[in-house]
């Protein structure tokens, strides 16, 4: 009998033994899994997506304040022109301008582009292209040697300057062109019109971003032609001068196709002015308060 008691006190002993050591191995896996997933790191890709929410969030609201502030002051397309003349109107849009192509005088009614700081200078140079016939307009239509050995002293003029996009070379050889030429007489292509040119460069680098329309002038009377193709000779040419900010400004210049001298002083004028000889009615997407003030006056002191 006694010998039975101690058999089953030793089974008993054994199974209690057992059950222990299979509960310890228990909690020792549930311990270490725990362990695991606290200890489990949090991915680059987990932050960075958090810190990238984070960002759109605070650049959206300085986008939406910067937008707010400058809304009023950068229209898209302020710089182009409504003609109330009925004239052969094809516009252009090319990388660095816009232009209205006049098939009956073979030349632009405008050209009108919007000049930055950063596109005042750049790689490209002038002396590495060629002026050449532009295939979107229809025929006739000017090409190279219709300037050749003409004995009027009449030279490519530039609308939209090779001054102005150095930064392309695509907008570099869009500018050569001849849609945006007109027949100029060399005086004023190397002279005054040349040193406006520079001046408008000036004031984007001052200003940061400057809009800009020009073309040729046509009075009322027979014009004379250049070359094979008639290209008609203007009379004179306008451009006239946005700026926008705090103190929006504009001004206008008008020159006679000739040796100009004197400075722009001389040629300068009211937008309004303008836009009394050539029909057409620019910056018109302003806010007419706007327009209204800065296309009566023509103060060449506010951009000095």
């Amino acid at each position: 009998m006694v010998g039975k008691i101690k058999y089953w006190t030793f089974i008993q002993c054994i199974i209690v033994l057992f059950l222990f050591t299979a509960c310890a191995r228990k909690r020792s896996n549930v311990s270490t899994g725990i362990k695991a997933v606290e200890e489990e790191p949090v991915t680059n890709s987990e932050i960075d997506e958090e810190d990238s929410i984070s960002l759109d969030t605070i650049n959206s609201k300085e986008a939406d304040d910067q937008e707010i502030n400058e809304s009023a002051q950068n229209i898209q397309g302020v710089e182009i022109p409504v003609i109330k003349q009925k004239v052969p109107n094809q516009i252009l849009k090319r990388y660095a301008y816009t232009l209205s192509y006049n098939k009956s005088t073979r030349c632009p009614n405008w050209v009108a582009w919007k000049l930055t700081a950063s596109h005042t200078d750049g790689p490209y140079r002038r002396k590495d292209f060629q002026f050449h016939e532009d295939m979107d307009v229809p025929s006739p239509r000017a090409y190279y040697s219709d300037y050749s050995h003409n004995s009027l002293g009449l030279q490519r003029g530039h609308m939209c300057p090779a001054g102005d996009n150095k930064w392309s070379e695509r907008a570099m050889d869009e500018c050569h062109l001849l849609s945006n030429v007109c027949p100029q007489f060399g005086d004023l292509n190397g002279g005054e019109w040349k040193y406006l040119e520079e001046d408008c460069r000036e004031w984007a680098k001052d200003y940061k971003t400057i809009y800009i329309v020009c073309g040729p002038v046509f009075y009322n009377r027979k014009h004379i032609t250049l070359g094979e193709d008639k290209i008609s000779v203007p009379d004179a040419f306008f451009k006239v001068i946005l700026r926008l900010g705090k103190n929006p400004q504009a001004l206008g210049f008008i020159y006679p196709n000739k040796d100009c001298s004197g400075g722009k002083a001389r040629y300068v004028m009211s937008v309004d002015e303008v836009e009394k000889v050539t029909g057409m009615d620019f910056f018109s997407s302003l806010d007419d308060k706007i327009e209204n003030e800065v296309e009566r006056k023509s103060n060449l002191q506010l951009w000095n």
